[in-house]
């Protein structure tokens, strides 16, 4: 599948606020927990919960989430597919970002171990 413009349009524009509150009850209805989606977040993104919840307050867009992000240097190794997009293939780097969240909160979802989901040795 190939990401329009559009589509990272869409993704520039969206709000963390919309998602996020989808992000918590997707890991809670598959027994996982909002302390683990947080450190999870984290480790993406270095954002501690305050912080989330002022982006949450504020309505930050996915663009603004990431310009202040600081991205976890092995990032890059999340790899697969997340809504019919292979994530290494991306090339827009927000459009990206944006599904290494995803990806890594489905794999929460999942029930994949922590460890393999922070891309720990």
């Amino acid at each position: 599948m190939k990401v329009t413009p559009e589509h990272n349009e869409r993704m520039a524009k969206l709000t963390f606020a919309s998602v996020y509150p989808h992000y918590i009850t997707k890991v809670e209805a598959k027994g996982r927990t909002k302390v683990e989606l947080l450190e999870v977040i984290e480790w993406l993104t270095g954002f501690k919960e305050k912080q989330l919840e002022q982006m949450v307050e504020e309505e930050t867009t996915f663009e603004t989430f990431f310009e202040r992000a600081n991205l976890n240097p092995n990032a890059h190794l999340i790899k697969g597919v997340i809504c019919g997009y292979r994530i290494e293939e991306i090339d827009n780097a927000l459009t990206q970002r944006v599904r290494y969240l995803d990806k890594v909160v489905d794999e929460l979802a999942k029930g994949r171990k922590m460890e393999k989901i922070l891309r720990k040795a």
